[in-house]
């Protein structure tokens, strides 16, 4: 991206353009990732949703559980497409979930207790592009302790394209990707966040704090300013407003 956004809006605003890219360029399995505290979802999800505007009642919907699903369709009422939960129940009534007609689908927060269910689900989507929102795989708690369940998590998590992330490492600090760009490290220098590090994939956690702790542009461009004021201070004010 050439600068950080300075609002939770600018943010979902370079998520939709980041997915569209991924969408033309034929991905079908699309990630999208706020990682901020107390972020919650619903409101999140009720923003992206333009970006499948086109798509009309071929899209369909899918929350974790039934209790957000009923959420949304109380509040989505007049909302043209389906919302489901993914469910728990056997292979066939999972099948039973897709129909031929479904041509998008938007799994919105899953956790990594789904993930068994959400694989089977993708298998019977095939091909048709899948988009998941502020998905939670790798809760390490939950999916870590079983080596086949996690084969299973790493598995499915590896056919997934990160379109686009945004995490604050801490208030001087974020890791970012926005399709098609490489993953970028942005760091306050002087008032002003710089971008400085590109990656073609995403950094562990010492790769990053090795980059944080050297400060000094890995990149052979010029690194960029971006505006401020600080993004994570607006978007601690913008988060308050969406909790009140």
């Amino acid at each position: 991206m050439s600068e950080l956004p300075n609002t939770l809006e600018d943010a979902i605003a370079q998520s939709q353009t980041a997915v569209q890219a991924a969408l033309a360029d034929g991905c079908t399995r699309i990630q999208v990732e706020f990682l901020f505290p107390e972020l919650k979802f619903m409101p999140v999800a009720e923003q992206f949703l333009p970006v499948f505007t086109e798509y009309d009642s071929r899209l369909k919907i899918f929350f974790a559980d039934a209790g957000a699903a009923a959420l949304a369709r109380r509040n989505w009422a007049d909302a043209p497409f389906q919302i489901l939960d993914i469910g728990t129940g056997r292979a066939a009534s999972l099948q039973t979930k897709i129909q031929p007609e479904d041509e998008i689908f938007l799994f919105i927060a899953p956790t990594s207790v789904e993930v068994p269910q959400l694989e089977k689900l993708c298998e019977v989507i095939g091909d048709r592009p899948v988009v998941l929102l502020n998905p939670r795989l790798e809760d390490s708690g939950v999916v870590g302790i079983g080596y086949a369940a996690r084969k299973t998590r790493e598995r499915f998590t590896n056919t997934i394209e990160s379109a686009y992330y945004l995490r604050p490492v801490d208030d001087q600090s974020a890791l970012c990707r926005c399709y098609p760009r490489q993953w970028e490290v942005w760091l306050e220098t002087g008032g002003e966040y710089q971008r400085i590090a590109e990656l073609p994939k995403k950094p562990s956690g010492d790769e990053l704090d090795l980059i944080l702790l050297k400060g000094q542009p890995q990149i052979t461009t010029d690194a960029a300013p971006a505006r401020k004021p600080s993004v994570f201070k607006s978007l601690q004010r913008f988060l308050k407003a969406l909790s009140s």
